[in-house]
């Protein structure tokens, strides 16, 4: 399976479960890094020893191309808590777009949003970076 149709979603404002894409991305970062390994090792112990911490949720940045009207919206969002998902699958229409259902995986939590123009030299397109600060745990979402 490969990465085509992947969409960053928004729940919709009306909210009621229902999302809407965010921004076409070009990447996406990893997803559920492994959790931090806390060393047990012991002088007893001939090899080290660790138990299962925490996972790290970090920052997601993801890239996208840039217009006016994309980066607007995305600062306007900055600063508010919103639900937010990662889709894989999605149908494509007759008309050449590409409508996201999710099929192959939804993952969501709360974040805030935040964007920036990334710099660019000769002959390069304008892109911004989309950065999602999560406020809760990634999950994956099993409701649909």
């Amino acid at each position: 399976m490969n990465s085509y149709k992947t969409f960053l979603m928004r729940e919709k404002a009306e909210g009621g479960g229902q999302y809407e894409k965010l921004v076409d991305i070009k990447d996406y970062p990893d997803l559920f890094p492994s959790p931090e390994g806390l060393e047990t090792t012991t002088l007893s112990d001939r090899a080290r020893t660790y138990e299962e911490g925490i996972e790290e949720t970090e920052a997601m940045e993801f890239t996208s191309n840039y217009t006016k009207e994309t980066f607007a919206t995305l600062r306007g969002l900055k600063g508010q808590e919103l639900n937010l998902a990662i889709w894989f699958g999605g149908t494509e229409q007759d008309d050449g777009t590409t409508t996201p259902t999710g099929e192959d995986g939804k993952f969501k939590c709360k974040g805030k949003i935040s964007a920036s123009i990334v710099g660019k030299g000769v002959n390069e397109v304008r892109e911004m970076l989309v950065k999602l600060t999560p406020t809760s745990p990634l999950v994956e979402d099993e409701g649909e």
